[in-house]
């Protein structure tokens, strides 16, 4: 198994090469240059493996078992999954909990972080070490090879990252992250972290001011070959990847538990940002897993609902502004984006399917990427592209996307707080309420059963949660019995203690700099990752 660009050209690379580079040298994302095949019996055979022995046998359809192939040999492989996941507090890792008749809330935040990034991060922070570890061996202190990680978060992938690679040999990682617009405790997940390899860069900006910085880094060859950077972020494959093992995961689950249920009638539904999350999904389907559908989730930053809508992706303002470069903060900030980077992948899939024309794969896959390069190159130049109608119809064969508003938000947490269930209230994120409340505004019928991805832990947003539920006269009450009950014990008392970040402000930006907001910040991100890497 090789790895090709979703932008064309001949670059061929293998899953390590993929893993550590992040980006094509043309700008474009990996994808497998082909899906693979279940083993025969599959549904039969893996039916009661555990999370770690399906995480492998998932993985090992795309990681060859040779070090010449560039993959990893399948007991180191299963020896990576098990240590990775044995730093959740669930044994299940992903659990199912039944929250309504037809619906069912798929936990994704038992990891260290509470957010579900843990699960590709944790395994990619492995990833990293076993691949350094290999490529170094023999080789003298003084010539090891190190890797300078930089990474975009708009709250859960930056304290992920950080948990996954804190305290690694020869590596530096640097989170990038747009200032005052995370949430406290995401704030102090990463900024409280003090471990020498461990650099928060807060920007005055948004994610895709982070995003877009982190991206013109990977282009600046000279700069990238320097550091060696790696990337964290889902443009890396290896978070798609292991992101989609949680799917059959869920299948084999709801399997176990609804026996009767016919799996063609499941709907996933999944809040999304950058659509890594939901594009593991895609990959899933394809694989074999049997949905209905994949549902899209999204707050007011709705260039995906409104893509689903028209066949157009348009960088546009949000329907609340009339600025073109607008991104509304939002209750749900992990989701308050203005471009979907993974959405590049599933352009290579619609551009490929229904190019009727070639009849030779090879050909077909380089229309595909040519097709693909000049949509994205559109969306830079114009801010927007559409895709054919055969395109439009063929993402919407698999796709359909609603969207929430914060008000809308609020009064889904509320709903499903009120619940009656045996268990106790089910409290949920807001970015879990935005699935929630597109699963309630799809097309269901009476056969229809819902996974609703739950993507963090409520407590990471104490504030968004308790203004939903408690009545403001009853507030100091409601957050004793919050803070009581509801925070972990992990996270008590970490927003008193002390951080350590840089700010990245135009104002600091080196004499040299470019003309514009952007070429400052991206000038003084290299000024300051040049005084603080190896």
């Amino acid at each position: 198994m090789q790895y090709i660009s979703t932008r064309g050209g001949d670059e061929r690379v293998t899953f390590e090469e993929a893993v550590f580079r992040g980006l094509a040298q043309n700008g474009g994302l990996f994808i497998p240059e082909r899906i693979p095949s279940l083993p025969e019996g599959w549904e039969k055979s893996w039916a009661t493996l555990s999370y770690v022995e399906l995480c492998h046998r998932v993985l090992s359809l795309f990681i060859p078992p040779t070090a010449e192939e560039g993959g990893i040999a399948s007991a180191d492989l299963y020896e990576i999954i098990d240590r990775s996941y044995s730093t959740f507090r669930d044994p299940q890792v992903a659990p199912l909990t039944h929250v309504t008749e037809r619906e069912w809330c798929l936990e994704l935040w038992h990891g260290p972080t509470f957010a579900f990034k843990d699960i590709a991060l944790q395994l990619l922070g492995n990833l990293f070490e076993y691949f350094l570890k290999r490529r170094n061996e023999g080789r003298a202190e003084n010539d090891k090879e190190t890797i300078t990680v930089v990474g975009a978060t708009s709250g859960d992938t930056g304290s992920a990252a950080i948990a996954g690679l804190r305290s690694k040999e020869h590596i530096q990682i640097f989170i990038l992250h747009p200032y005052r617009r995370v949430s406290a405790v995401q704030n102090a997940q990463m900024t409280t972290v003090l471990d020498e390899n461990v650099h928060n860069l807060a920007v005055d900006g948004t994610f895709d001011d982070c995003q877009d910085i982190v991206k013109a880094l990977f282009g600046d060859k000279t700069f990238n070959d320097k550091y060696k950077l790696g990337a964290v972020n889902s443009i890396n494959w290896a978070r798609i990847l292991s992101q989609i093992v949680y799917y059959f995961y869920a299948f084999f689950t709801l399997k176990e538990k609804e026996p009767a249920l016919d799996m063609r009638t499941v709907q996933y539904v999944v809040p999304t940002g950058n659509f890594g999350d939901i594009l593991a999904g895609y990959y899933a389907k394809r694989l074999g897993v049997p949905m209905e559908i994949l549902i899209a989730a999204t707050n007011s930053n709705d260039i995906l609902q409104r893509f689903w809508a028209t066949g157009r992706y348009e960088k546009r303002a949000t329907h609340q502004s009339s600025s073109s470069q607008f991104v509304s903060e939002t209750l749900s900030p992990a989701m308050d984006i203005l471009v979907s980077s993974n959405f590049e992948r599933l352009l290579w899939y619609l551009a490929h399917d229904t190019d009727m024309e070639s009849s030779d794969e090879a050909h077909r896959a380089q229309k595909a990427g040519a097709q693909v390069a000049s949509s994205m190159s559109k969306l830079k130049t114009k801010g927007a592209f559409s895709v054919s109608p055969e395109e439009h119809k063929l993402a919407r064969h698999d796709f359909v996307s609603f969207r929430a508003s914060d008000e809308e938000t609020k009064e889904t947490i509320r709903k499903y707080y009120a619940i009656k269930r045996d268990e106790g209230k089910y409290l949920v994120d807001p970015h879990t309420a935005v699935g929630f409340n597109a699963a309630n505004k799809a097309a269901v019928h009476e056969h229809t059963t819902q996974i609703i991805l739950s993507t963090a832990h409520p407590a990471k947003f104490r504030e968004s949660v308790l203004a939903a539920v408690a009545d403001p006269r009853d507030l100091p009450l409601a957050e004793n019995l919050f803070d009581q009950y509801v925070i972990p014990p992990e996270l008590r008392g970490m927003l008193e203690l002390p951080r350590r970040f840089t700010r990245v402000c135009v104002a600091d930006a080196p004499q040299n700099a470019g003309p514009t907001q952007f070429d400052k910040l991206l000038a003084r991100t290299k000024q300051i990752i040049e005084e603080q890497s190896f």
